[in-house]
């Protein structure tokens, strides 16, 4: 194992330098690395945590480490430039999202690795609805993606929820209860954030809907005389306007960004790029993948047979940041992620090439 990491690293090394030679020769060698690292089983060993649950410790951090430094860094500053959306944090979250990555940091490493089968299961489904994806991470604040997960109130499931509002969406709760069926459970909370969405046109505001309810939501908003979360959390229950921020840490935790799922819908309506209907249908059901290389941006949008101005709003200053070293943070469509796989070592030796040409100096 350890020569493997030396010889990884040693390619990661070749990949970053210009020369001709070393470069083409790392592109031929870099199909079997990738795999090689990309196999999960090697650098994991299963275990059960104290609680008993199903989890996984690392055995080597080889991408997963690099990812948590690199990538996270400055994920609590502004993070979008002029190109699209600015997801930035608020100022109202930084603190506390701050405290909240720190304390789950090893927890959430491990989930990204045991969870994404889960995370895989929610994307299709959240998609089909028309939601961002980035709303999975509801169930992580929610449950742990746990299906036996029971709160003191009673909510049950994956997506904790409450056994009135399971049997209006379909789900019995009986002696074998649904709530604790993954895909049957997903499609109703998904029928429950389209109707919180139509009622608020606001992803903070059905998260907070979804863990207090409605009501609480409406009495906050007439107290405030105000629509934005920001302006209104202090009328919540302490739980709720907490439950928010979580998602929002959750999600920068991740996705190492934000998205439309933790913006308020003024701050949308104030940062939408020239393209807007484009821009925000592609945005809700985008997936994030992590790059580290020297893909091109007009390579990667020409392979996915991508606007190149729509893909620079969704993965601005992508070239930049890849030619330091750094890990990205690829947006796609989500439907295109399986494309994005299977030619992803073609864009590569394509974008060495174009970097080798004359005019790609």
């Amino acid at each position: 194992m350890k020569q493997f990491l030396r010889n990884f690293n040693s390619l990661t090394n070749i990949l970053h330098s210009k020369n001709a030679g070393t470069l083409f020769f790392a592109v031929g060698l870099l199909s079997f690395f990738s795999s090689f690292a990309n196999s999960q089983q090697a650098f994991y060993i299963p275990q059960k945590d104290s609680s008993g649950i199903d989890s996984i410790q690392k055995a080597t951090a080889v991408l997963l480490a690099a990812d948590s430094s690199k990538m996270f860094s400055s994920l609590l500053s502004s993070s979008f430039n002029n190109k699209g959306l600015e997801f930035s944090m608020n100022a109202e979250a930084k603190f506390f999202a701050e405290d909240y990555i720190k304390k789950h940091t090893d927890y959430f490493n491990n989930m990204k690795v045991w969870g994404r089968p889960y995370f895989d299961l929610y994307d299709r489904i959240l998609s089909s609805y028309g939601i961002p994806v980035q709303l999975k991470y509801l169930s992580v604040i929610e449950s742990s993606l746990r299906s036996t997960a029971v709160s003191w109130a009673g909510a049950v499931g994956p997506w904790q929820i409450m056994s009135g509002t399971a049997r209006e969406h379909g789900l019995k709760t009986g002696y074998y209860d649904e709530r604790a069926d993954y895909i049957k459970s997903t499609n109703a909370a998904c029928k429950i954030l389209k109707e919180l969405y139509d009622a608020y046109g606001d992803w903070l505001l059905v998260i907070a809907a979804y863990n207090a309810g409605s009501g609480s939501v409406n009495r906050a908003i007439s107290k405030a005389h105000s629509k934005d979360f920001w302006n209104l959390q202090y009328y919540l229950p302490p739980e709720t306007r907490n439950h928010v921020k979580k998602f929002i840490a959750t999600h920068y935790f991740f996705e190492g960004d934000g998205s439309l799922a933790t913006l308020t819908g003024t701050e949308i309506q104030n940062n939408l790029p020239g393209n807007e209907e484009a821009y925000l249908h592609t945005a809700a059901n985008c997936a994030t993948v992590n790059i580290y290389g020297k893909y091109n941006s007009v390579v990667i949008a020409n392979s996915l047979m991508m606007d190149i101005t729509l893909f620079n709003q969704l993965n601005p200053d992508m070239d930049n940041v890849l030619a330091k070293g750094d890990i990205y943070p690829l947006r796609i469509p989500s439907d295109k992620m399986q494309l994005f796989q299977s030619k992803k070592m073609g864009m590569l030796r394509q974008s060495v090439e174009l970097l080798l040409s004359p005019s790609g100096k």
